[in-house]
């Protein structure tokens, strides 16, 4: 089952025919894509049981799609956790997940334009967890079915702002711009995975590719940085989990690869899609702290 946002409203996926989640349940579920989370063992109920006979839509216009989980309450983000990006980043490999936040007016659309503020804009390929049902205290073995679904996302970062000040510095501001936590295309529930332990994602800068690995490579697994979560603070229906990026990254390349206006950032996840950026710059915006 795939769930997608379309100019707003909530738009099944299954069997490769698309449904308008509240004209074909007749209202039982609303139109809002966010609220379908919070009732998620409930819809998969639904259209298992009754999406055989309803009149399907087409869709044809990416432009029109937006977000999938557009106002997620908590975004979690985990950082160095593929060894490759341990190594580029010159960091040592952490013992328990790195775990910092992304705010959620950061989030954005799998093909909006985004702008860039002055300073070092750096990439991030990431596979994005979405949770499906409150997760309090949740063992490996059942962080599965605490998931809705995965999309993949982009954890677009300006360096000089993360890096800035004296240790240890921050990192959720500088990973927080608006439209910096692009995600989409779709939400994938996982059982349309051979294995949703290892899918394969990357990116490319105007058409050369850049990054590309395999979640199976992760140091933290998916059910891992559940339970971890989870340990300390419930996640909730909605909430996204960015699970960390392969090396490749620009800021570490020499000479350096950094997104300028003008740029296309295309991003993908095995068996969920693609998603494309475009980059203007922001308008007046002022010099960072850290800035050289």
């Amino acid at each position: 089952m795939r769930l997608y946002n379309v100019a707003g409203r909530a738009v099944l996926e299954t069997d490769g025919v698309t449904f308008d989640v509240e004209q074909a349940s007749g209202g039982a579920f609303g139109s809002d894509p966010q609220d379908l989370y919070d009732r998620w063992d409930e819809l998969r109920l639904w259209a298992a049981e009754h999406l055989g006979g309803v009149q399907a839509l087409t869709m044809s216009d990416n432009a029109a799609i937006g977000s999938p989980v557009p106002r997620p309450r908590q975004i979690f983000a985990i950082g160095i956790n593929y060894a490759s990006h341990v190594e580029e980043s010159g960091l040592d490999t952490p013992t328990i997940p790195m775990v910092f936040a992304k705010f959620p007016s950061s989030i954005a659309g799998p093909y909006d334009c985004i702008a860039l503020p002055q300073g070092a804009v750096d990439f991030e390929a990431e596979l994005v967890v979405v949770i499906g049902a409150r997760a309090d205290q949740v063992p490996a073995h059942e962080a599965w079915r605490h998931v809705a679904g995965i999309t993949v996302g982009q954890d677009l970062s300006e360096r000089y702002t993360q890096w800035a000040g004296s240790a240890p510095q921050q990192m959720s501001l500088g990973k927080s711009f608006p439209g910096f936590s692009p995600i989409g295309p779709v939400v994938v529930t996982p059982d349309e995975f051979d294995d949703p332990d290892d899918i394969e994602l990357g990116c490319a800068v105007n058409g050369v590719p850049m990054q590309k690995g395999r979640t199976s490579d992760m140091i933290f697994s998916v059910p891992a940085i559940i339970k971890f979560l989870s340990g300390i603070v419930p996640l909730l229906p909605g909430d996204l989990i960015f699970t960390g990026t392969p090396s490749g990254v620009g800021f570490t390349r020499t000479p350096q690869v950094l997104l300028k206006a003008g740029d296309e950032l295309t991003t993908y996840a095995e068996s969920i899609g693609e998603m494309r950026h475009m980059f203007t710059d922001r308008a007046g915006a002022p010099p960072l702290a850290g800035n050289p």
